[in-house]
């Protein structure tokens, strides 16, 4: 009987570790999806780096409590699954999000941004963002421009001095 306990409080330790490493967290009630659909919800985040599993919610309510999430708990109801990831904020909430508007069945509950509890309004807004490679890119286009524009200018007077003494 000791072992079942112990078994336990180690899932609850291991659950709170993940809480706490993770940038973002999203929960999800997968109820009426088929296998077909979870198997490829599974894929597309594992191959984004994302831990997607299933607890129950006794355990993660206990997780969540010791990781000082208690904000969770109320979402923690019916059959759920927690996406975590330790590296991309957005990356959850977005695969997670445009698996939700082609199923129906996908239900974003609730998440967990940078150790604040999120509503599903934040965790869609935050899946709306541009991923980490657009948001570099925006940013190093914004820097570029002034650049250009100096160079641009530049060309301007150099055709039209070229122009002038033609």
């Amino acid at each position: 009987m000791s072992s079942v306990i112990e078994t336990k409080k180690q899932l609850v330790s291991d659950i709170t570790e993940q809480f706490k490493a993770s940038v973002s967290t999203v929960v999800v009630d997968y109820r009426g999806l088929t296998v077909a659909q979870v198997t490829e919800l599974r894929k597309q985040l594992r191959e984004a780096g994302i831990e997607f599993k299933v607890y129950k919610n006794t355990m993660t309510r206990r997780a969540a409590e010791a990781a000082g999430l208690e904000g969770l708990n109320e979402v923690l109801t019916g059959p759920n699954a927690i996406a975590f990831s330790t590296e991309d904020v957005v990356a959850p909430a977005k695969i997670l999000n445009d698996f939700a508007k082609k199923n129906e069945a996908l239900e974003i509950k609730a998440g967990v941004i940078e150790g604040n509890v999120a509503t599903v309004e934040e965790v869609k807004a935050l899946a709306e963002l541009p991923s980490r490679e657009g948001l570099l890119s925006m940013l190093l286009s914004v820097l570029q421009a002034p650049m250009r524009n100096v160079a641009l200018a530049t060309k301007a007077v150099a055709d039209q001095k070229e122009e002038q003494g033609a």
